[in-house]
């Protein structure tokens, strides 16, 4: 069916990612039954989502939505991996990393650029200096974060918690797997004091700093 659809418009282009090719092609031979000219085949490759594996999808939980606001937009590509960037760079710049320039400050340089496309200049510098401060200085306390809600403040497992902040601040589903990981390297603190035990009971009062990741922290509320 959506191969006809190039018969009912008589396409002469059919633009599409690398997943499509074969509708496109079958739409190209139901042209030349019907006796009309057969559309150009135009592919584009897919673009992976945030954790490198699977297309960047919204039903997946792993995408950069173009109207998020700039700073969770900016979070969400910080936090993908080196490979990735340099993908990322390829197809959503067009150009390649920065020759001998450190990861971190390369994939900084392609989030300010992706943003700055879908913001204003003056927010996208604003969101780099705020990340600057928030992550590169550590200093937490005076950064504008997102504000956290847990319905359960006492007794709540730090593997829960931790991924109850992921889902409903940022929206992105993680694993108790994967976040059980993350408290076990070290990247997920309260007030600076780290949380190594996937398993810990955690107490949280209004005010507190949860990180998340090294991009990713919120403020309890």
């Amino acid at each position: 069916m959506q191969a006809w659809d190039s018969v009912m418009v008589k396409a002469d282009v059919e633009l599409g990612g690398t997943d499509q090719l074969f509708n496109i092609l079958i739409g190209r031979e139901f042209q030349k039954d019907e006796g009309l000219p057969q559309q150009v085949a135009f592919l584009l490759p897919i673009l992976e989502g945030l954790e490198g594996a699977k297309k960047m999808s919204k039903s997946l939980g792993n995408f950069v939505a173009v109207n998020e606001p700039a700073s969770e937009m900016f979070g969400k590509l910080m936090s993908i991996s080196d490979e990735l960037m340099a993908r990322y760079y390829e197809l959503l710049l067009g150009r390649a990393p920065p020759a001998g320039a450190h990861p971190l400050e390369s994939k900084k340089q392609l989030a300010f650029e992706i943003v700055q496309t879908y913001h204003p200049s003056a927010v996208a510098q604003k969101t780099l200096e705020e990340w600057e401060t928030r992550f590169s200085k550590r200093d937490l306390e005076h950064a504008d974060l997102p504000a956290f809600s847990p319905i359960e403040r006492e007794g709540l497992a730090a593997v829960t918690l931790v991924s109850n902040a992921y889902r409903e601040v940022f929206n992105l589903q993680k694993s108790h797997s994967e976040v059980s990981r993350l408290i076990k390297q070290g990247s997920v603190e309260i007030n600076g004091i780290k949380v190594q035990d996937p398993k810990a009971m955690i107490t949280l009062r209004p005010g507190q700093i949860l990180r998340l990741d090294r991009t990713r922290a919120v403020r309890i509320r």
